[in-house]
């Protein structure tokens, strides 16, 4: 198992990167659920993140910079039956690609997201990003970050995600797990894992301090109003799984034979490509 899912091409993260814990997490989830790799599509965006593609081995695709959510929508709808990863950074998911992400959380299409928040620009040397914490020193703010950071955990929840859920990459059995339920869900999955940038933003230290775990502290999932009390929390870090709902994923009702939509009933009726091309001569 220690070899599985590895395409044997050597990582090329800085020494200590987050990225590898969460690497290591994705690999061990797929292989204890059994699935093949040709059951799987992983889709990633830009940043340090985008290079999984080539260490995990499955079908990959990786996509413009904030564009790898609705790309992964697309290769749902067009086989459901695929397991489809998204890979995605904070910048990647909660700046450029934001309005995609939440829109998909909206349509509970059936993709797990695992965004890798390390809460700053880390592909382009460390600017500030949306999660950065305000009086930050970067290279974009060498005087300190004068904006609040959002919090994407709440903005998830209000977005109607049906599963949301924190991981830390130093804790990989842990996030293995989440991944696994993230995939055993039926509708949108969310992560959002603090993955610590070494060499721009080092929060190793800080997480460990402030982290527990959710499952250890009583809290029920299924509890929405929690979820939303856990989301706001600033001085402690909640790991584990937030908030999950069940609820029909968009794929079941858009594709369903049953109840198809408009565009597809009715298939023998539609016109030749030619005699509707003819009709706008």
């Amino acid at each position: 198992m220690a070899r599985a899912f590895d395409t044997g091409v050597r990582p090329q993260w800085c020494p200590g990167c987050g990225n590898y814990g969460v690497l290591a997490a994705v690999r061990g989830a797929l292989a204890e659920l059994g699935l093949r790799r040709e059951e799987v599509v992983a889709v990633a965006g830009i940043g340090c993140h985008g290079r999984v593609t080539e260490y995990l081995d499955v079908n990959a695709f990786h996509a413009i910079h904030g564009r790898a959510v609705p790309v992964a929508e697309g290769v749902k709808l067009a086989n459901p039956k695929l397991t489809v990863l998204v890979h995605t950074g904070d910048g990647d998911a909660y700046a450029i690609g934001l309005s995609h992400l939440l829109h998909a959380a909206r349509r509970n299409v059936g993709i797990k997201v695992i965004v890798h928040n390390n809460m700053v620009y880390a592909l382009t040397t460390g600017q500030a990003g949306p999660t950065t914490p305000r009086g930050l020193r970067t290279r974009s703010t060498p005087y300190g970050s004068v904006e609040e950071p959002f919090n994407p955990l709440l903005l998830l929840l209000a977005s109607g995600a049906t599963f949301v859920a924190r991981g830390f990459s130093d804790d990989v059995q842990h996030l293995k797990e989440l991944v696994k339920r993230a995939i055993l869900h039926k509708g949108f999955a969310v992560i959002d894992v603090l993955q610590p940038c070494v060499t721009f933003y080092d929060t190793r230290g800080w997480i460990r301090e402030r982290a527990y775990k959710l499952e250890d502290a009583g809290h029920d999932p299924r509890d929405f109003r929690a979820a939303l009390e856990r989301s706001l929390e600033a001085e402690r870090v909640p790991l584990g799984v937030l908030y999950e709902v069940e609820k029909p994923a968009f794929e079941e009702l858009a594709l369903s034979p049953e109840h198809p939509p408009p565009a597809l009933r009715d298939l023998k009726a539609r016109l030749p490509l030619d005699k509707l091309l003819a009709r706008f001569e």
